[in-house]
């Protein structure tokens, strides 16, 4: 199903019996595809004529429903041997998300994702990150191994000097405790980026 045929729907649903076509036009033009206009912020959704709070509040609810699916095919699952189901995962979480965001994937002896928490929220090309909160986390959590991941707002995922050597500290801190880090991935708009792929780690 085309984006705009999709999105006439989604609208009908919030604004019924109302012509959806011409804002379903006007939001595709603003943004380019159904998966940005669902995670555009309310305030730029706001700036499209004929958008009001019922559309912003239901198009937020069905971001949330895909995320939601999403993440049901990953967690309690083994990740590697499911890697195209994570990426489509952590693509649709954070790919378009405006700042960055660093979270970590902790996995069992068996790979299975026993949990996917956000450690910090950053700027828009800078988030912090803590060696030593992610490797605390991990014991906490009776971890074996680990997926660092976070987002490049400006779409391109290639990794910056400044990734590089934070992904070393992480998994230097990690292996100390007998942690292992399987993979840093980068997510942008563009698509992503694997230290493990590009032997960065």
């Amino acid at each position: 199903m085309p984006d705009y045929e999709l999105l006439e729907m989604t609208l009908f649903a919030a604004v019924p019996r109302r012509d959806t076509k011409p804002l379903a036009k006007a939001l595709l033009a603003r943004f380019g595809t159904f998966a940005e206009v669902i995670a555009a912020p309310p305030a730029r959704l706001m700036e499209v004529k004929g958008v009001g709070d019922s559309i912003v509040q239901h198009l937020k609810i069905v971001e949330a429903a895909a995320h939601r699916s999403a993440k049901t095919q990953v967690i309690g699952r083994p990740v590697l041997s499911s890697w195209t189901t994570l990426l489509d995962y952590c693509t649709a979480a954070m790919a378009r998300v405006t700042n960055e965001e660093f979270r970590v994937l902790f996995l069992d002896r068996k790979n299975v994702l026993i949990a996917d928490e956000v450690q910090n929220r950053g700027t828009v090309d800078h988030t912090p990150v803590y060696p030593r909160e992610i490797v605390k986390r991990a014991l906490e959590l009776s971890a074996s191994s680990v997926i660092l991941v976070h987002n490049h707002p400006s779409g391109d995922p290639t990794p910056s000097k400044a990734d590089i050597a934070m992904t070393r500290e992480v998994a230097t801190a990690a292996k100390a405790l007998g942690i292992a880090v399987h993979d840093h991935l980068v997510i942008g708009r563009g698509g992503h980026a694997s230290f493990k792929s590009l032997g960065l780690l």
